[in-house]
């Protein structure tokens, strides 16, 4: 017997909330957080009817808990790379958070590469490293450095945030 989301809102909120201000010592993100993962559910589910909704939440609040913390390594990488810029060239509080925003959704998007095609991909675009070069750093042959490329520009032309 599964339980509506009505219902499940009213049994398991104050639980999930708990689950959340444990692991992130905060209870303003723990809110928030827990709203995102019963939105994920509404928004995912027409018909809804879960009989575990605990294990449910949690893996959920494990996936958003996961992306948090993965946003926070990467605002914090960047304001790390700021702080070495001249104040002169600072962007502007909006330039930051577009390009935050920006760095968050090419993480996910390069994300479910495997290791090698994202290194490869990372090498050629920031680096600006010839496929050959690319080749020698990661002991692999030219051939296989295009497919990687390839393979992550395929990524990122047909990606869709809807699927992160």
């Amino acid at each position: 017997m599964g339980a509506t989301l009505g219902a499940m809102y009213r049994d398991h909120h104050r639980w999930l909330l708990g689950w959340l201000h444990k692991r992130l010592g905060n209870a303003f993100d723990a809110a928030d957080l827990a709203q995102d993962a019963f939105m994920r559910i509404l928004l995912k589910n027409d018909d809804f009817r879960v009989k575990e909704p605990r294990a449910l939440l949690t893996t959920i609040a494990q996936g958003i808990v996961a992306n948090l913390r993965r946003r926070q390594e990467i605002e914090r990488s960047y304001l790390d790379a700021l702080a070495l810029m001249p104040e002169a060239h600072a962007p502007s509080p909006e330039s930051r958070m577009i390009m935050l925003e920006t760095l968050v959704a090419l993480d996910r998007m390069l994300g479910v590469l495997p290791a090698l095609t994202k290194e490869a991909f990372l090498l050629s675009q920031l680096e600006g490293l010839r496929q050959t070069e690319i080749a020698e750093r990661l002991n692999i042959s030219v051939p296989t450095v295009k497919r990687h490329i390839a393979r992550a520009l395929e990524q990122c032309c047909f990606w869709e945030e809807a699927t992160a």
